[in-house]
């Protein structure tokens, strides 16, 4: 848990030092994104492939599939990391995420209602699949759920919100459990491989989305990074900051509740990404969410990218679920992060 000093003590890495390299990494990871895959391609044919004047294999292999789907797994990193940030801040505790309001829980429940009971992959809404459109809505009232369990005419308890959130995601997991059981082999399948997480149906149509809906997150979370870094002292002291505690805490539930649930919808579960992220980049800068926040989309967006490579050429041709790769990256991270706090004489 943080305290006052931890807002203000400690060295810091100022904006320019630490967002400057993260800006120069993200190009690096989105070029060796296009030209690394089942064919490789120097950065000359990656050029020719973007400018439509070389191959036109390397065309379609880079304007078509490798530049949706890099670009896909850049927004959606960054989406869940500054979710992480910003749910890390409102609870007070380095190891929250986004995971803990439901969401993530919400919406592989709603696709998996989906995809036993409803129509086969049809076309659904904006380009999206129904399976799509069930998890962003499983999503979304999962965190509605949680959010008024959490609610009582004293305020919204963040304490509440935290167990609430435990309980509807185990719920969660109990009817999910109940839909694999009425699910056959190729649902099971299907059920199984959304949970993993995967940026194989990459496309246009779902980069407009996710850059829609990751730009304004970007841009409401920011402005609440002065909020944010009240809410380190407690809810107490912010009040008497002048901070509307309760508002904050609604915006925050909800844009995080609209981002996540917008991640799970367009590619499916991916784990530790809003855990890891914003932890490491917290112990660089410090918790100033105007340096944590815009530092953590640069870092989620350049590990998201360079997990989907990994996956795409570890086992060339095949792929594996980028879930997996987040996963092997974060476990282990996660681990010791208990390993350091149940040390003697370690910060709790």
């Amino acid at each position: 848990m943080w305290t006052t000093d931890t807002v203000t003590a400690g060295r810091r890495a100022t904006p320019r030092q630490l967002l400057l390299p993260l800006a120069l990494l993200l190009p690096g990871a989105l070029v060796t994104a296009l030209a690394c895959g089942a064919i490789n391609l120097s950065p000359g044919e990656v050029w020719q492939g973007l400018t439509g004047t070389g191959d036109p294999q390397a065309a379609m292999i880079v304007g078509r599939i490798r530049l949706p789907r890099a670009l896909l797994a850049a927004l959606m990193g960054a989406n869940l990391a500054v979710s992480g940030a910003a749910m890390q801040g409102l609870f007070r505790n380095p190891l929250a995420d986004p995971s803990l309001i439901g969401v993530t829980a919400g919406a592989s429940l709603g696709a998996s209602i989906v995809i036993v009971t409803g129509p086969q992959l049809g076309a659904g809404y904006l380009g999206l699949s129904l399976i799509s459109i069930g998890a962003f809505l499983g999503g979304v009232l999962a965190v509605m759920l949680v959010y008024r369990l959490a609610t009582s005419a004293s305020g919204t308890s963040v304490a509440t919100m935290l167990l609430a959130g435990i309980a509807i995601t185990a719920l969660a997991g109990a009817m999910g459990s109940l839909m694999e059981f009425f699910a056959d082999n190729d649902m099971l399948r299907r059920i199984s491989l959304w949970r993993m997480g995967g940026l194989d149906g990459a496309d246009y149509p779902r980069v407009f989305i996710a850059t829609a809906v990751t730009g304004a997150l970007l841009l409401v979370l920011s402005s609440h990074a002065r909020n944010l870094n009240a809410l380190l002292l407690g809810e107490s002291e912010a009040r008497h900051l002048g901070i509307p505690v309760d508002r904050v805490k609604v915006l925050l539930v909800i844009w995080v509740a609209v981002g996540v649930g917008t991640s799970v919808a367009l590619v499916g579960t991916i784990a530790f990404v809003g855990l890891v992220v914003p932890h490491i980049v917290r112990l660089i800068t410090g918790p100033d969410h105007r340096v944590l926040l815009p530092a953590s989309a640069l870092a989620g967006a350049s590990l998201l990218v360079c997990a989907d490579t990994l996956s795409r050429v570890v086992l060339a041709p095949m792929e594996l679920p980028v879930g997996i790769i987040t996963a092997l990256i974060g476990v282990p991270f996660f681990i010791s992060l208990l390993r350091q706090r149940a040390l003697p004489g370690a910060r709790p």
